[in-house]
């Protein structure tokens, strides 16, 4: 069932397996404030539904802001999914070799500040995604 739609962010829960799926925004700074606060919807529909296992897909996703601007955003994502009762993140990585560099970097700082109380996989493909999110 979808939960949430706009332009920027779609949120489809399936309750039988108790996975929320969503495909991860475009990135642009000029769109920046609405991406948190879509993000933010996010986090609260997991709370809400008490979500325990989350797809992010950002095989497609646009990246057209600073890195430090994507390390804040995915570490403030980080630190509110940990403020949830998570258990599985599954991440299908971007095609682009170099955008998967960097966001290896930025999931690198996550763990280092010790806030994912969460297992975090990434994956190359949905179908790979969900079947561990299942077991």
């Amino acid at each position: 069932m979808i939960l949430h739609h706009n332009g920027l962010i779609k949120l489809e829960y399936s309750p039988a397996t108790d996975i929320l799926q969503v495909n991860y925004p475009d990135l642009y700074s000029y769109q920046l404030t609405e991406v948190r606060h879509c993000l933010s919807i996010m986090v609260e529909t997991i709370r809400n539904y008490d979500v325990k296992r989350l797809l992010l897909d950002a095989s497609v996703t646009s990246i057209h802001i600073t890195d430090e601007e994507n390390s804040e955003l995915n570490l403030n994502l980080a630190r509110e999914l940990s403020k949830t009762r998570l258990q599985k993140v599954a991440r299908i990585h971007p095609l682009s070799p170099v955008r998967e560099s960097i966001a290896q970097k930025n999931i690198e700082k996550i763990f280092l500040s010790g806030m994912v109380p969460y297992e975090l996989r990434t994956f190359s493909h949905r179908t790979e995604a969900l079947a561990w999110l299942l077991n």
